[in-house]
């Protein structure tokens, strides 16, 4: 249980913090729900008017059954629905079931105890009328029919002009149900009241919380606090969103094919003494569960469907997420560090470590978020998901010091940096913005390298099976998956798999694929060799010069089709698989195909076919004995090479013609 002890150290730091209104953590004995219907009444229980809200949500008290609740009967102390509410419901055709009698003997409860407030007392006036449902219908709220029944749907003819309420509601089947409409109440006592709206009254929250801990019976020891409290039979659900139903923690199933080990637990039993497996307060897990849903809601937290993976520091200080990419933290002052194919007038030397420039940049950032950050305080990172709407689970908990945490995060960055293809808009606000490609040096996001290993058709249980794998690798620094590696670089290598105006993803993946052949490469223990983040000339080794020829080749074609105004693949892009598994018989149909655009390059482009020539002999050179001639398979090694070698080329290129030959789809 130390996630629920941190979550609930962190909801009392949090209440310490200067946070607007809308940012502060949601009291205890309370829950978070859309409402739909806003009912405002005097202070003596009159009706005045009604109107419809449209996505509102609001904190409405709650007992520990109703803030679960999921079916049967369990009102909330004073915003319900229609059903609850409404002692009319039934007499206008309801089609659930009636439960008006169990929320207002809850609601005299609490307006005859010493927690009473006016603003319940005038609902209770209200409400015991009997008149919730007359009144709406009356003020055009809520619809019936002519046999006075209330409306399950609006006639198809006339949607365009359908009440509020059917476009609020939500449908099932086509239908829906007015009943399910929660009200919420507004009391004007007076003339000028500022806070008139009872879910905004800090006073009557403060009365129902103390109301509820005084009606706490079941006492036992809390295995958080390690003192005797009021025990939660009951746990908070709603993490999520609003219509999350699924429970961190449940215990509530007394029949069946039940497994309870040594306990010997009943019903009766559980409600005088707790469970005997562990006990938590009520205040600790509504606390914890408060904090946990704050958290969601307010941070970056990663989203994948049910799957979700939050990092926070106890004391709430702002920390990097682990799954952002180098990107999102940085965004354009990477595009500062070093960017080979930006437009700018000053050229990059490619041929040496631009990491180190992008390695500092990166350690000043992080040391930014660590100065904010206490040598003794927690940082935790948790995973959550649910295989049925009912049952939420722990995927993933580590807590981390704030130094260690920063050197991880930063390990990852620097560690899977490669140049990554994104798009930066200009001139935002005009009638026609542009955008511009960058290649930044970064880490790719783990929905980047899902699709760059799976492609864009990902199924979700193998999106949660990714970002399950990717995660130890960023926080605890394990060596990445080799078969995800393999795969990126598969499909990077399959160039003639992607379109002709897909040619910007295929760039997108290579640059991927790069990142995660460098990064597997520095954390593998049987190679541990690291590539620096530019074109090593001095490096020999048969799969990086492959990768050089096949980028070289590919220049020679690019220029010369582009002199003739030809747009079409090279073929060294149309024969990259092929060259991938079998290099040196392809090379060999490569550097044939070149011959007729040798003869027009030393028609129009001497001097460049002469660079070229002179780049192709050097690299061929420095080829050992035997190595040309081995036919076996390139490692992903040969597209860190290709990638290299072509932005080199495409930069020294850029520098010296006005006009650049493209290759490259454009990007939807």
């Amino acid at each position: 249980m130390s996630w629920m002890a941190k979550l609930y150290d962190t909801y009392e730091s949090g209440m310490q913090l200067d946070l607007p209104e809308s940012d502060q953590l949601m009291p205890i004995s309370h829950t978070l729900q859309n409402a739909h219907i806003k009912v405002t009444v005097d202070g003596e229980g009159n009706f005045k008017r009604a109107e419809v809200l449209e996505k509102t949500q609001i904190v409405l008290p709650a007992t520990e059954k109703s803030a679960g609740r999921s079916s049967g009967e369990a009102p909330h102390p004073l915003a319900d629905k229609i059903q609850y509410i409404a002692r009319d419901y039934p007499e206008y055709g309801g089609k659930k079931p009636g439960y008006f009698d169990g929320y207002l003997k809850q609601l005299e409860d609490w307006c005859s105890s010493v927690y009473a407030h006016t603003k319940v007392q005038a609902v209770r006036k209200y409400v015991e009328k009997g008149t919730v449902v007359k009144d709406l219908v009356e003020h055009k709220i809520l619809y019936v029919d002519e046999d006075n029944n209330l409306l399950l749907s609006w006639p198809k003819d006339s949607e365009s002009d359908a009440p509020k309420i059917f476009k609020v509601l939500p449908k099932e089947k086509g239908l829906l149900d007015q009943g399910n409409a929660l009200v919420c109440w507004s009391v004007e006592e007076k003339q000028g009241d500022p806070v008139s709206d009872t879910w905004k009254d800090q006073g009557l929250q403060k009365a129902w919380i103390n109301y509820e801990a005084d009606n706490s019976t079941q006492t036992g020891l809390c295995y958080i606090t390690g003192e005797e409290m009021p025990l939660a039979v009951n746990h908070p659900a709603k993490l999520r969103h609003t219509g999350d139903k699924a429970k961190l923690v449940s215990s509530n199933d007394m029949s069946g094919y039940t497994f309870r080990g040594r306990f010997t637990d009943s019903k009766n039993s559980m409600e005088k003494h707790g469970a005997q497996s562990v006990g938590i307060s009520f205040e600790v897990t509504q606390k914890a569960h408060n904090a946990l849903r704050w958290l969601i809601s307010r941070q970056s937290s990663f989203r994948n469907g049910d799957q979700l993976v939050v990092a926070w520091a106890i004391s709430g200080s702002d920390i990097p997420q682990p799954l952002e990419d180098t990107w999102d933290l940085l965004g354009e002052e990477l595009h500062e560090v070093a960017n080979p194919l930006s437009e700018s007038e000053s050229r990059i030397d490619h041929t040496i470590d631009l990491g180190q420039s992008f390695s500092n940049a990166l350690g000043k950032y992080m040391a930014g978020y660590q100065s904010k950050l206490q040598a003794t305080d927690n940082i935790v990172i948790m995973g959550l998901d649910s295989a049925t709407p009912g049952r939420m689970a722990v995927t993933y908990y580590q807590e981390f010091f704030p130094e260690v945490y920063i050197a991880r995060i930063s390990k990852w960055h620097n560690d899977f940096a490669w140049y990554q293809r994104h798009k930066i808009e200009q001139d935002v606000g005009k009638t026609k913005p542009e955008s511009k490609t960058v290649w930044p040096i970064c880490a790719p996001s783990p929905k980047a390298i899902w699709e760059a290993v799976y492609g864009s058709t990902v199924s979700d249980s193998l999106k949660k099976n990714t970002i399950e794998r990717i995660l130890p690798c960023i926080v605890e620094t394990r060596p990445f998956p080799r078969d995800l590696v393999d795969k990126a670089v598969r499909r990077a290598s399959n160039r003639s798999s992607y379109k002709s105006d897909e040619q910007w993803l295929w760039e997108k993946h290579l640059g991927i694929a790069c990142a995660l052949y460098r990064g597997f490469s520095k954390r593998n223990p049987n190679q541990n060799k690291e590539y620096i983040m530019g074109l090593e000339q001095n490096n020999t080794s048969r799969d990086y010069l492959f990768g050089r020829l096949l980028a070289i080749a590919e220049r020679l074609e690019d220029m010369a089709l582009y002199i003739a105004g030809e747009n079409r693949s090279t073929t060294a892009a149309r024969l990259m698989q092929r060259f991938a598994d079998r290099p040196t018989s392809t090379w060999r149909n490569i550097e044939l195909a070149l011959q007729p655009y040798i003869q027009r390059l030393k028609n129009n482009r001497a001097g460049f076919l002469h660079n070229m020539q002179t780049l192709l002999d050097e690299v061929m050179n420095n080829f050992t004995e035997g190595e040309f001639v081995n036919d076996k398979p390139l490692s992903g090694e040969f597209l860190l090479a290709y990638h290299s070698q072509r932005l080199e080329l495409k930069n020294k290129t850029k520098s010296k013609e006005n006009n650049e030959p493209e290759n490259e789809g454009e990007e939807a």
